[in-house]
């Protein structure tokens, strides 16, 4: 499976992006979703994650609200909306994928987009 994620970039404080990741191989509709972030001088987190169907999201705390994970199966497609963008949002984002029976770590990874949020 690979992954391509994009639409990373430098935006004001309040502002919107849109982060978008192609999946090519594998059986895209039966794998678990996720983003991860990796903000300057932190280690790799989770931002948010999606079950195979979309039916159930899940998020952390510093971005409830604000972030919406989604999957267009039929494009084999991750997206992540990111509303009121605050600098602390900083960092490089990932898209991540695995099988819905590994329940330990994702198995696929994709290369990451900078996402800049400038106060």
């Amino acid at each position: 499976v690979q992954l391509q994620a994009s639409g990373g970039g430098s935006v004001q404080a309040g502002g919107s992006l849109r982060l978008s990741c192609a999946a090519s191989g594998g059986t895209f509709s039966t794998y678990v979703l996720g983003w991860f972030r990796q903000s300057p001088g932190k280690e790799r987190e989770p931002v948010a994650s999606i079950s195979r169907s979309g039916g159930l999201t899940l998020y952390v705390d510093p971005v409830k609200g604000r972030f919406t994970i989604s999957r267009d199966n039929a494009k084999n497609t991750i997206l992540l909306q990111m509303n009121s963008l605050k600098p602390e949002d900083t960092g490089v984002y990932y898209c991540a994928a695995r099988p819905a029976t590994d329940v330990d770590a994702y198995r696929w990874w994709g290369q990451g987009t900078q996402v800049t949020v400038s106060s």
